[in-house]
């Protein structure tokens, strides 16, 4: 799912990142495990932008709608939502977005859902005129 018109950018990331509970949980186990965590997700959430959103460079400030697709319901709204920093920073580690401040992310929305069967995120960026 991705697209290139209209200043909407779609992406999907398939699996479940990590939340905020198992980030903290790899730093209080062991600083050097919590920073691998972070690593492994960046690359991860890189690869699938990659392959959706290769050569894309948004100067335009954005909008950011996350779907969070959970497998069930277990994880709290705001543990899974906590992701979105792995998302943002893949986008500016990969030059599609100059920077996550104020000037370039107006805000973002999420939403969530369950489907057992293909959890995920899917990420829509929307530009919006400066």
């Amino acid at each position: 799912m991705n697209s290139f018109s209209n200043g909407i950018h779609t992406f999907f990331i398939p699996g479940k990142l990590p939340g905020l509970n198992e980030y903290t949980r790899a730093n209080r186990t062991h600083r050097q495990k919590g920073a691998k965590l972070k690593d492994e997700t960046d690359q991860y959430v890189a690869y699938c932008v990659m392959n959706k959103l290769r050569g894309l460079e948004i100067k335009n400030p954005v909008h950011i709608k996350y779907t969070w697709i959970e497998e069930n319901q277990k994880r709290d709204l705001d543990n899974i939502a906590f992701a979105k920093k792995f998302i943002q920073d893949a986008l500016v580690k990969l030059g599609v977005l100059e920077n996550d401040g104020w000037k370039n992310i107006t805000g973002f929305e999420d939403h969530f859902e369950v489907n057992k069967k293909e959890p995920g995120v899917l990420v829509e960026i929307v530009e919006v005129e400066s």
